[in-house]
C-alpha cells in the first residue's frame, strides 16, 4: 500500500528524578549527601532510510514514545538515560508541525536525521546542591517532561525522471520496460492508482530513478482525477517525460497543453523542468516519424520522439538521453554546492 501523507503524535521521554540520599558507612557517620541525578529522557528522531518508499508503516501506529530516564541512586549514581526512539521514513519526507503548519525539516537525502521531540532533562540529586554554606541539602529535583508534538509527514518521492501524461498513455508500460518495476497495466483509465518507482540501470553508466505519476487530467490541480494527490511527486524531478497517445480521439497537442496548464496551476516552477515530449504506441502508426514531426510543429518545439514500449522502438535512445540529462543536472548541482 502506498501512503504519502500521515499525521503522528511523538512524545519524548521524561527525565528521571534526582534523589535525596546521605552516605551511611561504619566509619563515616557523616559522609554527606550522595544522592545522584536522574537520567535524561530519550528523544524522538526521524531518519531517512532508502529501505522505505511509503509512509504506510505509520498508518496503524500513529503514537510513538521514547523511553523515560530512570531516577538517580545513592553513592552519586546517576540514573540511566532513556533510549531514543528512532523512526525511519522514506527519503523525500517533509516534516510539519501539525498544529502550526511550520516546516520542521526536509529529509531529502538518505541517512539525514531530524530531531522532532527532545527528551526531558533529569532532575538533580541532593549531592549537586551541596556547598560550603549548605553541607546537608535535603532537596532534589524531579525530571522535566519530554516534548510532545503532533507531526504531519508528507512524502515527495525522490525521482530523477517523472513520467507524466493523460491516463492510458503508456506510462506504466514504459516504466516496466526500462526498469524492474511491475505496475498493474490494463486497457482502461486510472489503472495506476499510486506512483510507481523504478531504477533504470541497464546499458548506462549511472543509474537513475524514474517515477510514473498517475491520474493527471484537466482540473487535476483543483482535485479532479487523482493528479492533485500526486502532483507533488514531480516537484523534485530533474526531467519530465511527457507521453502523448496518438491513438485516442483527443488531439495530442491539446492533451499536452492541458497537462502543462495543470503543472502551472499546481506550481509555476514545474514549467521550468526540462521536458521531453514523447509519442507513445508508435507500433500502431503507419508512419510514426511523420506523426511525431507534425506534432512537434503543432506544439512549436524542436522535436517529438516516437517510441513503442511493446516493440522497444526508440526506447534505448530515450534511456541514453535521459541518463545524460540527469548526469548533467547532477554535475551542475554539485558545482553549485562547491562554490
Amino acid at each position: 500500500m502506498f501512503l504519502d501523507e500521515v499525521e503522528i503524535l511523538v512524545r519524548a521521554g521524561a527525565g528521571g528524578p534526582g534523589i535525596v540520599s546521605f552516605l551511611r558507612e561504619k566509619f563515616r557517620p557523616k559522609g554527606g549527601p550522595d544522592g545522584g541525578s536522574g537520567g535524561n529522557g530519550g528523544s524522538v528522531l526521524l531518519v531517512a532510510s532508502t529501505s522505505l518508499n511509503t509512509l504506510v508503516d505509520f498508518r496503524y501506529g500513529p503514537d510513538f514514545t521514547a523511553e523515560k530516564g530512570t531516577s538517580g541512586g545513592s553513592s552519586h549514581c546517576a540514573g540511566r538515560c532513556g533510549k531514543d526512539r528512532i523512526l525511519k521514513v522514506p527519503p523525500g519526507t517533509l516534516v510539519y508541525d501539525a498544529e502550526t503548519g511550520a516546516l520542521l525539516g526536509d529529509l531529502d537525502t538518505p541517512d539525514k536525521v531530524l530531531l522532532v521531540a527532545r527528551g526531558g532533562q533529569g532532575g538533580r540529586g541532593n549531592a549537586s546542591f551541596a556547598s560550603s554554606l549548605q553541607r546537608a541539602p535535603r532537596r532534589a529535583q524531579g525530571g522535566l517532561p519530554g516534548e510532545e508534538r503532533r507531526l504531519r509527514l508528507e512524502l515527495k518521492l525522490l525521482a530523477d525522471v517523472g513520467l507524466i501524461g493523460m491516463p492510458s498513455t503508456g506510462k506504466s508500460t514504459l516504466i516496466s520496460r526500462i526498469s524492474a518495476a511491475r505496475p498493474k497495466i490494463a486497457e482502461y483509465p486510472f489503472t495506476t492508482l499510486v506512483p510507481n518507482l523504478g531504477v533504470v540501470e541497464r546499458d548506462i553508466k549511472e543509474p537513475f530513478v524514474v517515477a510514473d505519476v498517475p491520474g493527471l487530467i484537466p482540473g487535476a490541480a483543483e482535485g479532479a482525477g487523482l493528479g492533485h494527490r500526486f502532483l507533488r511527486h514531480v516537484e523534485r524531478t530533474r526531467v519530465l517525460v511527457h507521453l502523448l497517445d496518438p491513438t485516442t480521439e483527443r488531439d495530442p497537442a491539446e492533451d499536452h497543453r492541458a497537462i502543462r496548464r495543470e503543472l502551472e496551476l499546481f506550481g509555476s516552477h514545474l514549467l521550468d523542468r526540462r521536458e521531453l515530449v514523447v509519442l507513445s504506441k508508435a507500433d500502431t502508426l503507419p508512419d510514426p516519424a511523420a506523426v511525431a514531426a507534425e506534432l512537434a510543429e503543432a506544439l512549436g518545439i524542436p522535436e517529438v520522439r516516437a517510441i513503442s514500449a511493446v516493440t522497444g522502438q526508440g526506447i534505448p535512445e530515450l534511456v541514453r538521453i535521459l541518463a545524460r540529462l540527469v548526469a548533467r543536472d547532477k554535475a551542475a548541482e554539485s558545482d553549485l554546492k562547491t562554490e
